[in-house]
């Protein structure tokens, strides 16, 4: 029997095979896009937090760290949209005492001010900890973050940070592919050399995510994260659909920048309550 944190997700997973109705405004949070299959995610607060390791991995460098985020979206630096913001690495650093001071520009405060979704760590052997946390405009930190991992760095390969980081691409990187989920799943969008920002702010170079689910017989269901978003929960009713991200442009009307194989997934029946 599963069992759901929330009183709503239980009553959404009941009505998943006809379809799940969406929440009152009141119980939806701003980023949290209005369309009855998304979902408000189960804890209920933003984080900022690693998508591709966990605490106590071990790891040659160079390697790629993947930012995901959750309830916020992406905006540069220097720009304001809503309460979207831009990631920062901290490297063996505490979160701040204080969360009204700009946090400062140094080896250990890396800044993704351009919208960026991951990093090559290329540091010597050692033990290092590692934490996300999200800032405004002004560098000035939200009370969005995740919990720090620990990472050991083994040894140090002598291979270029361009081909650890690979080509340009979007990607869905999770659920895996033919995944089968009954009850809500987290989407979470990724982007490889490209720039992600909310669509408000229309800083050249940028794009948003936008998701389609197709199934037989019926129309697809798009939905576009013009807010920044990295990640979306999804409650859809029951049958099988691919899947397809695209990164859209936010300057240049209607251009795809990017877009990632579709991928199926199948939705069971509605979760035992």
């Amino acid at each position: 029997m599963q069992r759901f944190p929330f009183p709503w997700l239980a009553a959404c997973a009941a009505a998943a095979a006809l379809s799940c109705t969406a929440l009152p405004a009141a119980a939806v949070e701003p980023e949290v896009i209005g369309h009855p299959w998304v979902v408000p995610p189960p804890q209920r607060a933003p984080e900022a937090y690693f998508t591709n390791v966990k605490d106590g991995d071990v790891l040659d460098a160079p390697f790629v760290l993947r930012f995901g985020l959750g309830m916020r979206g992406l905006v540069p630096a220097g720009q304001t949209a809503g309460r979207a913001g831009h990631h920062h690495l901290l490297v063996n650093q505490p979160l701040p005492l204080d969360f009204k001071q700009p946090l400062p520009f140094t080896e250990k405060y890396i800044h993704f001010g351009k919208g960026q979704m991951e990093h090559v760590v290329d540091l010597p052997p050692g033990s290092y900890t590692f934490n996300l946390l999200l800032a405004d405009q002004g560098h000035i930190p939200y009370f969005v973050y995740g919990k720090p991992v620990r990472l050991t760095i083994r040894a140090r390969r002598p291979v270029p940070a361009a081909q650890v980081a690979g080509a340009p691409r979007v990607q869905i990187l999770a659920p895996a592919a033919d995944a089968v989920v009954s009850g809500p799943v987290r989407v979470q969008f990724h982007a490889s050399g490209y720039n992600v920002a909310h669509a408000d702010a229309a800083v050249a170079g940028t794009g948003h995510f936008r998701l389609s689910l197709a199934r037989a017989g019926k129309p697809p269901e798009v939905m576009e994260f013009r807010g920044g978003q990295t990640e979306a929960w999804l409650l859809p009713p029951k049958g099988e659909y691919q899947m397809t991200l695209e990164l859209v442009s936010n300057t240049a009307a209607g251009k795809v920048t990017a877009a990632a194989p579709a991928q199926r997934l199948v939705v069971g029946a509605a979760a035992s309550l």
